[in-house]
């Protein structure tokens, strides 16, 4: 069921409360959610946090200085942890993500949030799993597991925007490139989880688009740093490029010095990349 539009003044400051909940369980045990939400009248635009760690580190708790900068700012958050590699390959981790984001448009409303307009934000190997889910918001195997009847059946997989950050766009081409200098942890972090090159690409955004596969292409901002080692300028502007050939708007915020990973650190580009975040939102729900 979808809530009152949600309204967004990037310039508000709220305090936060933050819970752990569970949203999915299975054989391997409970998959938990970080809920950061602004204390006050709602309902507050809702973003699905997806983390990175090359498909298998990270946890939810992952990308908290940007989750808290924007909660404070009036968005509610919703970190979700997922399976990981190399004991669950793709696409179990997409499967999280589709459930988690019906989950959550399910109990936005109660949770403090609002149905209407969802978004997502991804960071490194999130950043491709988050862009993955924009573009196939109806692919099956994504939205293989079922939601319970209690929790909404009827929510969908689709995102109303995406933004994107250090995001690995291309897994095939950042596992040669990775090959290249000699970062074997990147290349066997992600054979780990694609299990082959022809799955990497089947999963890349990039090609995906290049391909000419049916694909939805919601608004989309995708952050960089020029200092990034672990994704190259050029993959992060191959994908730019397909993406407005596809007739997808998307802005490139890049930032001359910052590394990967610079938006969670202690770095002068974070502020004004998580300011650039805000007002994406803002755009987004008519802020």
């Amino acid at each position: 069921m979808l809530t009152a539009r949600p309204s967004y003044d990037p310039s508000a400051t709220f305090e936060i409360e933050e819970e752990d909940v569970e949203y999915r369980r299975d054989g391997s045990g409970a998959l938990l959610v970080r809920l950061y939400r602004p204390k006050g009248t709602g309902p507050f635009p809702t973003l699905l946090d997806v983390h990175g760690g090359v498909w298998s580190g990270g946890t939810r708790e992952s990308d908290a200085p940007m989750s808290r900068a924007l909660a404070r700012s009036g968005v509610f958050v919703a970190a979700i942890d997922f399976r990981l590699a190399p004991a669950h390959r793709y696409p179990a981790s997409m499967q999280d993500l589709n459930y988690g984001l019906r989950w959550l448009k399910a109990r936005a409303a109660e949770l403090g949030g609002s149905a209407e307009r969802v978004g997502a934000i991804g960071s490194s190997s999130g950043g491709h799993m988050a862009v993955l889910a924009a573009l196939r918001p109806d692919d099956r195997r994504y939205a293989a597991l079922p939601l319970d009847a209690a929790d909404g059946a009827g929510s969908d997989g689709s995102l109303a925007y995406v933004v994107a950050c250090w995001p690995v766009l291309d897994p095939y081409a950042r596992y040669l490139y990775a090959g290249r200098i000699g970062r074997r942890e990147l290349v066997e972090r992600t054979a780990g989880y694609f299990g082959d090159e022809a799955t990497m690409q089947e999963a890349s955004p990039t090609l995906i688009l290049e391909r000419g596969e049916p694909a939805a292409t919601p608004p989309a901002l995708v952050v960089a740093g020029t200092a990034d080692a672990n994704v190259p300028n050029e993959i992060v502007d191959r994908f730019v490029a397909a993406y407005r050939a596809r007739g997808g708007a998307v802005e490139l915020a890049r930032y001359e010095g910052a590394p990967h990973g610079f938006g969670n650190q202690d770095h002068p580009a974070a502020a004004p990349a998580i300011e650039r975040i805000k007002r994406f939102v803002a755009a987004q729900i008519g802020g």
